[in-house]
């Protein structure tokens, strides 16, 4: 009989790696946490993905360098049957060669060849040294030169300081300095430790040698905050904040924001800048969210560094496109400094999505809940405002006719005329999902049009909750709802809200806001984002959207988040991250509109926040219009986010639920073959991958279905074969009398430990059976298996069959 995977690797794979010089910390396992599921309230760990990296020798006492990924299949199946999946695992972890292996045979593919060679004996795969050559060949770098050397550097805490995409994301940036580049760009999805990246990427430079000082710039106070965190665990002291008191001059990582120094005017030689770093002060410059962050002149920063490495860090690259004539020269001028990403660090080094992150369970699941306002259909002219109640927003003053535009559309609702009806209208709509999703008490985000905006949205939802509590005889929480925008009037301001929407149980709940919270606001805990404004920038999008992805806190508590689309921003998933041309403006003109991330933004207040008083806000006041909301696709609008062709793409749930049922067919035509394939791990994670959307959104599938309580054999054995889905506990009960003749064929003591392993289904399903800590449950002991005529594993495997019978 031929041997499984395991077996196959045991006793056919590593004995002969060994004897090709493959030995100990030179195959690296990395294994993804795989998310977690809620069970009886507490985060329970699901099992991740396996992948196992080929590594180098080059240091003694060093960590070897990865340069290879391979893939282990069973001893009967093709050599070349895990090639496609390691292709995908292998650019995750930018490896350049990658292997599909079954113990006799192996296949290859490698970025110097550029093909698939398939079908050669396993005596003949590539020994350290080869491997070594081809690397150095193919990257242009020598592993003895001094200049490799952060290549090959520890991580400040060890291995277990970093996930394995931000290790990937390191190796790529030092092995573009190893090789001379100065201009570097990393593309990771919010909520994927960039901070982290960048501190333990100096830490590696300063190791080596090669760091003389840095430079750590953002344009937010909050990723400040984080910044210094970050970068004082891993250098302590020699990490210090700038203030315009205190320049820092003598350490030797800066951490600073624009504004601490000097330069986010218009003037050309900013003075706090210029008067205590001179020309090529900085051997490093990392510039966090530099699709925001590196317009116009702030690139003095970088013009007076030339010779220093400059690596940009977003989660959007941004290209700027349009721009009438008349904007020709000031675009040519931007561009030519660094208004265009692409353009001036090339091409991200290194990439990893936001479904990546999902998939691998580091991000959060997203339910998209899409809605429709029927008032924003339609045009309101000024005869529709005269002959209604309209004033002006600030005054209350009766607004006369010519001071009235000739008509409003949906872009202008709560920025130019705000509609009491509107807000009432999505407020309760809301606040109704809220309580029939868990109640209200739920961390959210809110995004808004202006800062006006904010204030009344913050004000119905307050009342909704405080009619809701007097309403069910509840004593209502403090400060429910509240405003957290930049305008400097509001008190308290939002640098003292933030850390209390972000760590209190017990208060500040709704969060209504235009930007401020869009970026660089880390809230693990957030349950909801919510888009009552109108969007046209991508990068605002998913800057927005990466809010709620965190995993919780502690990280793996959050399995999913929703995301309520009233504007129809959800269009924008999949975008490609550009922006219209506008012509920078002084800090503080927000004429434009101001979204995140547009060129010309205003720094340190939200775009939009505080509108100029020269702007005409009309009010109109309740019962005036009649406002209908209503889903779109099913009844109340959900959609799953998915990954086609590595573009995210929202697909309406009911459909979502259709293509996974036909995918699922095609992989398993009977609930019999999915019986077969869900009990041997690495078929049913294959299988698993291989769905719509992956893993997360069959877990997301199971929440939406209130079938928390089911393994997700059930959850597609219901969507793909019809049948009723039985709880994990269900199963695990019925498994004594269901098998009753079958146990009555082993001994006592080995039919009790059968049932006691059958038992362990009920805490987390399938993989329960399949931990090594197994043998170590009271009632489990694994002798009582030995010694009969079936093998353990083989029983083993027959036990958990037929718990899914």
């Amino acid at each position: 009989m031929p041997r499984n995977e395991h077996l196959t690797r045991v006793e056919l794979i590593d004995p002969t790696l060994h004897d090709l010089g493959w030995i100990g910390a030179l195959i690296r396992e990395e294994k993804t946490p795989g998310g977690s599921d809620i069970i009886d309230g507490r985060p329970v760990k699901r099992s991740g993905r396996t992948d196992y990296l080929l590594c180098l020798p080059i240091l003694p006492g060093k960590p070897p360098l990865a340069v290879g990924l391979l893939e282990a299949k069973a001893e009967g199946k093709l050599a070349s049957l895990g090639i496609q999946q390691a292709r995908r695992d292998a650019a995750k972890h930018h490896v350049p060669f990658y292997f599909s292996t079954n113990g006799e045979l192996y296949a290859e593919f490698g970025e110097d060849t550029q093909r698939i060679i398939d079908a050669r004996p396993l005596t003949n795969f590539p020994t350290p040294d080869e491997l070594r050559g081809r690397y150095q060949a193919l990257k242009g770098i020598d592993l003895t030169n001094p200049n490799t050397l952060p290549l090959l550097m520890p991580y400040k805490g060890g291995e277990l300081a970093r996930w394995y995409f931000q290790d990937a994301a390191i190796r790529a940036v030092l092995e573009r300095i190893a090789a001379g580049q100065k201009k570097i760009l990393l593309s990771l999805a919010t909520g994927t430790g960039k901070t982290v990246i960048a501190a333990q990427l100096l830490h590696k430079l300063a190791q080596a040698g090669q760091l003389r000082r840095a430079l750590f710039v953002c344009d937010r106070e909050e990723l400040r905050i984080q910044g210094m965190g970050k970068m004082h665990a891993v250098f302590g002291d020699n990490a210090q904040e700038v203030s315009t008191s205190d320049p820092r001059r003598n350490a030797r990582i800066l951490v600073a924001t624009y504004q601490t120094l000097n330069i986010t005017s218009e003037d050309d030689a900013p003075r706090f800048w210029k008067d205590n770093y001179p020309p090529d002060f900085f051997s490093h410059i990392i510039i966090d969210e530099c699709h925001r962050s590196a317009w116009g002149k702030w690139s003095v920063i970088l013009r007076d560094n030339p010779n220093a490495i400059h690596i940009g860090l977003t989660a959007t690259p941004r290209i700027v496109v349009g721009g009438g004539k008349k904007d020709e020269a000031g675009k040519k001028k931007d561009e030519e400094i660094t208004n265009h990403n692409l353009e001036y660090f090339g091409q991200p080094v290194y990439e990893y999505s936001i479904g990546d992150g999902q998939e691998d369970g580091y991000l959060a699941a997203c339910e998209v809940i899409r809605r429709t306002v029927d008032l924003d259909k339609k045009e309101i002219t000024r005869e529709d405002i005269v002959e209604r109640s309209a004033v002006d927003a600030f005054t209350g003053r009766k607004v006369k006719p010519g001071e009235i535009e000739d008509k409003y559309t949906a872009g202008d609702y709560d920025a130019k005329l705000m509609l009491d009806d509107r807000v009432k209208a999505m407020s309760e709509d809301l606040f109704q999902f809220l309580l029939d999703t868990g109640g209200p008490h739920q961390k959210t985000v809110i995004f808004c049009t202006r800062d006006h905006h904010a204030n009344q949205i913050f004000i119905a939802l307050q009342n909704l909750y405080l009619d809701w509590c007097k309403k069910v005889k509840r004593t209502p929480k403090e400060n429910y709802a509240f405003q957290c925008t930049g305008n400097p009037d509001l008190r308290p301001p939002a640098s003292d809200l933030i850390p209390e929407f972000r760590g209190s149980k017990s208060s500040h709940f709704i969060a209504t806001t235009v930007d401020l919270l869009s970026t660089g606001v880390d809230i693990p805990n957030l349950d909801n984002v919510v888009f009552f404004r109108y969007l046209e920038s991508p990068i605002s999008f998913y800057q927005m959207v990466g809010r709620g992805t965190r995993t919780g806190e502690p990280r793996g508590s959050k399995a999913m988040f929703r995301l309520y689309d009233y504007t129809n921003c959800t269009r924008l998933f999949g975008e490609e991250f550009t922006s219209r041309y506008r012509p920078t403006q002084p800090p503080g003109d927000d004429s434009g509109g101001g979204e995140v991330g547009a060129p010309g933004e205003s720094y340190g207040g939200e775009g939009g926040d505080v509108p100029p008083r020269q702007t005409k806000i009309i009010r109109v006041g309740e019962n005036q219009f009649t406002v209908k909301i209503e889903g779109v696709g099913d009844s109340i609008g959900r959609s799953i986010l998915c990954q086609e062709n590595g573009e995210d793409v929202l697909v309406p749930y009911e459909e979502y639920k259709q293509r996974l049922a036909a995918r699922l067919f095609e992989e398993a035509p009977s609930v019999d073959a999915l019986r077969s394939a869900w009990v041997v791990p690495d078929r049913r994670h294959g299988l698993l991958r291989g769905l719509p959307g992956g893993e997360a959104a069959v877990r997301l599938v199971r929440e939406l279905e209130s079938e928390q309580e089911c393994d997700l054999f059930d959850v597609l054995a219901e969507l793909g074969y019809g049948l009723p889905p039985k709880s994990r506990p269900e199963r695990a009960a019925a498994f004594s009398y269901k098998n009753k003749q079958w146990l009555k064929d082993f001994p006592d003591r080995t039919s009790t430990v059968l049932v006691n392993m059958a038992r362990q289904f009920e805490k987390n399903g399938i993989e329960e059976l399949e931990t090594p800590q197994l043998f170590n449950v009271e009632g489990v002991d694994f002798n009582a298996l030995t010694g009969l005529p079936v093998e353990a594993d083989r029983l083993i495997q027959e036990t958990k069959v037929r718990l899914l019978a």
